[in-house]
């Protein structure tokens, strides 16, 4: 990681760790920043009393938490800096006087003037996993969880972050030929429904809202694993496609159920599944956390097939960025 990167993070988590008390840690973003956020607060949820919750930043500002304050932090990210809603959001929690930090890939945008401790990530396919807005984003909270509660795990976390590159490369090499197959097959699909828990569901739900739907134009929509029995499944059927994660961690029976079911009636079932994974390098406790970004990866890399396929490149837009809204 870059030592800037390390720097911000470290100012950032210095203000973390002078608080007295920390009475709530909130995530707040929109669409993909948002669903990149949601594997965090799952971690803190899972690894610290201390309440977390994730915010669409919109919902943030008109809902108005009531125990935000000054003893409150506030993490946000936008890609462009420039996210009119995640900006107001990051104004508004430095108004009542939480400490506000937020990511984006842009120097003195809006939104790294609003934060009182921004933190840059890089972008592109020659920068470094550990420098990308994933592994900025893990190195910072492992060190927050590092500060407010020392653990040789979060120590364990930070580290892996270093070995982050090399794993995604690893399962992307592992998923290359499936991905093209995937990628032939799904081509013409007009829905992709996709499926995941706990670390994962956020990456379900961003490659359904940002890579099939906004980048794609293919309908969808995410399922939890665990709410698929109380509705969803009965859209089951052989010729309905799901894209599903099974995970590693403490949600794991969840997928596998919702797996055994999707698998009788589906024929057009693709699996992701996290035990396949060759993680070496990244410690067995925290192999839970990071298993999502990986898959991610996986999940990137099909997005990038379907483009290919359709002759629909991630970039077009009918009204993002082209018109007000």
């Amino acid at each position: 990681m870059k030592q800037e990167h390390i720097q911000q993070i470290g100012a950032a988590v210095a203000a973390v760790a002078e608080k007295n008390r920390i009475n709530h840690f909130y995530f707040v973003a929109c669409g993909g920043s948002q669903a990149f956020m949601m594997p965090a607060q799952y971690l803190f949820d899972r690894e610290i009393e201390t309440p977390a919750s994730i915010y669409s930043s919109n919902e943030f500002v008109h809902r108005v938490p009531k125990a935000l304050g000054q003893d409150s932090v506030v993490i946000t990210c936008s890609h462009s800096g420039n996210t009119p809603e995640t900006v107001k959001a990051t104004e508004f929690a430095r108004e009542k006087g939480a400490t506000t930090i937020a990511l984006s890939n842009v120097e003195d945008s809006p939104l790294w003037k609003a934060a009182e401790y921004p933190i840059h990530y890089d972008w592109g396919k020659e920068a470094d996993a550990s420098d990308l807005n994933k592994g900025v984003l893990y190195y910072l909270i492992f060190s927050v969880l590092h500060a407010v509660s020392p653990r040789e795990k979060y120590r364990k976390g930070m580290e892996a972050v270093a070995g982050l590159n090399d794993a995604i490369e690893k399962v992307k090499t592992q998923y290359a030929g499936i991905v093209k197959e995937w990628g032939k097959q799904y081509k013409r699909e007009k829905l992709i429904y996709t499926m995941g828990s706990g670390a994962n569901y956020g990456e379900a739900y961003s490659f359904a809202i940002c890579l099939l739907m906004e980048m794609q134009w293919i309908h969808s929509n995410a399922i939890h694993s665990g709410e698929y029995f109380h509705g969803p499944f009965e859209v089951t059927d052989y010729d309905v496609p799901f894209i599903m994660i099974k995970g590693i961690g403490a949600t794991r029976p969840l997928d596998e159920r919702a797996y055994d079911f999707c698998r009788k009636y589906s024929e057009k079932l693709m699996v992701v599944d996290e035990m396949e994974f060759d993680m070496t390098g990244i410690d067995d406790q925290v192999r839970e956390y990071f298993a999502p970004l990986l898959a991610g990866a996986v999940l990137r890399s099909l997005a990038d097939e379907f483009a290919y396929q359709r002759g629909h490149d991630l970039s077009v837009r009918r009204y993002m960025w082209r018109m007000e809204y």
